[in-house]
C-alpha cells in the first residue's frame, strides 16, 4: 500500500495510543507460566502480541478472547506442554526470544519459525547463553531462525552479564532461570526495560553500580490480571509531530511511563519541546499517565550513549525532530539499530535523503543539522517494510509544502494498527 500524507498546518485533538506491544506479549507469556486464570484487558491487536499469544495457546494454554480482553488460563511451569511442534513468532523478536526461554526451562523441544525479516535477525545473543544453561540449539548459520531448541540435559543456572542493555536477552535467561532449583542471575551494566523483572516480582539488587536480576523456582509466578498501558513507543510519533507542527496541541491519555522507556520524553522536554504529565497513576506493576504536547521550538542535543537503551525504539521519529530544531543533533552508541527490522540507521538517512536533510551517516548514529524553516516541497519516502520508519516518514511528510508518499505504509500495523486513522482524526 502506498500512502499519501499531506502537510498539516496544525493537529488538535486526544489520541489514544495503541496497548503496549512488549507488555502485551509478557503479559501473555506469564500468564502461561501462572498456575490459573489471568484476564488481561487492552491486550494489543497489533500483529507481534497477536503472534504471541497463538504461541501461548500452543504451548498448552487455554485462552478465550472477548475484544480487547484475553483470558489464559495457565497450568504452572510444570503445565507448558507443546500441542504443536511448531510456534510461528512471525515478526516478534521478543516472542521468539522470551519462548526460547521458556522452552528451555520446561526442557521441551519445538522449532520456532518467524516472518523473513524476523528470520534475518540474529540469535546468536540469546543462543549462547541458553546452550550453557544446557540447551540444543540448531540454528542456520548457527546464528538465524528457524531455531530447534530442546533441553534433555538438567537445567545449569548461571550467572550472566549482559554484554549489551537488552531486555530481550535478559528476560530470555530470566526465564529459563524460573525453571532452575538454585537461582540463575543476570546482571546489567547500564539498565535495559524492566518490565520482565515488575510484572514477575523478580528479586533485584543495586550492587557496585550494576543491577543484579535473579530468577529460580523459588518465584511464584503472579496473576497477570491487569489493564495494559498505552504504548509510549507509539506516542512517541504524536510528541514530535505535536512538537513541530505549528499551533498544534494533542492530548495521549493513559500512556505508559515506565522510566526504563520513556528517555524520549526528557529528550525532548531538553530539546525545548512543550510537555505536560497529569494524573499519574499505576496500572499494575507499571506507571501511566495522560501526556499533553503542544507546539514548541527546539534545540539541538547531543544524545548520551547511556539513554540509547531507553529509547532504541524512538531514535527514527527523534531524528525527525532533530531536523527541525536550531542547530547540530548528534546521536551516537547506536550501532545496535543496524540490527532491528532493518537496517534502522540506514533507512533513517533515507528517510532524510528523500527530503533534502542536511546530515551525516556514521557507523553507530547520524549527525543531523537541524533548521527550524527547514522545508521541503513533497518526498517519496521507503519504508523498508519497518513499522516505526513508515510513521517517522509520515511526521515528516507533515512538514512538507505538497503531498508525499509512503510505500508498504501497511507495515504500521505491526505496532500501531490504528495509525493512519489516527493521524486523520488530529487534523482540525
Amino acid at each position: 500500500m502506498i500512502k499519501a500524507v499531506v502537510p498539516a498546518d496544525k493537529l488538535y485533538g486526544t489520541i489514544t495510543p495503541p496497548p503496549d506491544k512488549s507488555i502485551s506479549q509478557r503479559a501473555a507469556i506469564f500468564a502461561l507460566l501462572h498456575d490459573g486464570v489471568s484476564v488481561i484487558k487492552n491486550y494489543s491487536p497489533a500483529q507481534d502480541p497477536q503472534s504471541a499469544l497463538q504461541c501461548v495457546e500452543l504451548l498448552g494454554a487455554d485462552v478465550s478472547r472477548i475484544d480487547d480482553v484475553i483470558s489464559i488460563k495457565g497450568n504452572g511451569r510444570n503445565g507448558v506442554h507443546p500441542i504443536s511442534d511448531e510456534l510461528d513468532c512471525g515478526n516478534s523478536g521478543t516472542a521468539m526470544r522470551l519462548l526460547s526461554g521458556v522452552i528451555v526451562g520446561a526442557g521441551q523441544s519445538v522449532k520456532l519459525l518467524g516472518d523473513p525479516s524476523l528470520s534475518s535477525r540474529t540469535m546468536k545473543r540469546i543462543i549462547e547463553p541458553l546452550e550453557s544453561m544446557g540447551a540444543h540449539i540448531l540454528a542456520r548459520n548457527r546464528v538465524y531462525a528457524p531455531l530447534f531448541v530442546t533441553r534433555e540435559d538438567p537445567l545449569i543456572p548461571i550467572e550472566f552479564e549482559l554484554p549489551i542493555p537488552s531486555a530481550q536477552l535478559k528476560s530470555c535467561i530470566l526465564l529459563a532461570g524460573l525453571f532452575g532449583e538454585k537461582p540463575t542471575t543476570v546482571i546489567e551494566k547500564i539498565p535495559s526495560r524492566d518490565h520482565t523483572e515488575r510484572l514477575l516480582g523478580l528479586n533485584v539488587e543495586e550492587k557496585g553500580g550494576k543491577r543484579l536480576i535473579s530468577a529460580s523456582l523459588d518465584d511464584e509466578i503472579p496473576n497477570q490480571s491487569y489493564t495494559i498501558p498505552s504504548d509510549f513507543s507509539a506516542a512517541a510519533f504524536w510528541l514530535v509531530a505535536g512538537s513541530i507542527v505549528p499551533d498544534s496541541e494533542i492530548r495521549l491519555p493513559g500512556t505508559g511511563l515506565n522510566p526504563t522507556r520513556n528517555a524520549l520524553l526528557g529528550i525532548l522536554k531538553k530539546m525545548g519541546a512543550d510537555i505536560t504529565v497529569e494524573n499519574e497513576r499505576m496500572e499494575g506493576a507499571e506507571p501511566v499517565g495522560d501526556v499533553i504536547v503542544r507546539s514548541s521550538e527546539l534545540r539541538p542535543i547531543r544524545l548520551d550513549e547511556k539513554l540509547i537503551p531507553n529509547c532504541i525504539d524512538e531514535l527514527p521519529i527523534l531524528a525527525v525532530a532533530m531536523a527541525f530544531a536550531s542547530g547540530t543533533s548528534t546521536i551516537s552508541g547506536a550501532e545496535e539499530l543496524r540490527h532491528k527490522e532493518t537496517d534502522r540507521i540506514m533507512a533513517i538517512a533515507k528517510m532524510l535523503d528523500a527530503v533534502g536533510a542536511n546530515y551525516e551517516e556514521m557507523e553507530d548514529g547520524l549527525v543531523i543539522r537541524g533548521n527550524p524553516d527547514f522545508s521541503f516541497r513533497s518526498a517519496n519516502f521507503e519504508s523498508f517494510h519497518d513499522h516505526r520508519i513508515a510513521m517517522a516518514s509520515a511526521v515528516l511528510s507533515l512538514k512538507g509544502e505538497a503531498s508525499s508518499e509512503i510505500e508498504d505504509a501497511e507495515c504500521a500495523a505491526v505496532s500501531y494498527p490504528g495509525f493512519w486513522d489516527d493521524l486523520q482524526k488530529l487534523r482540525p
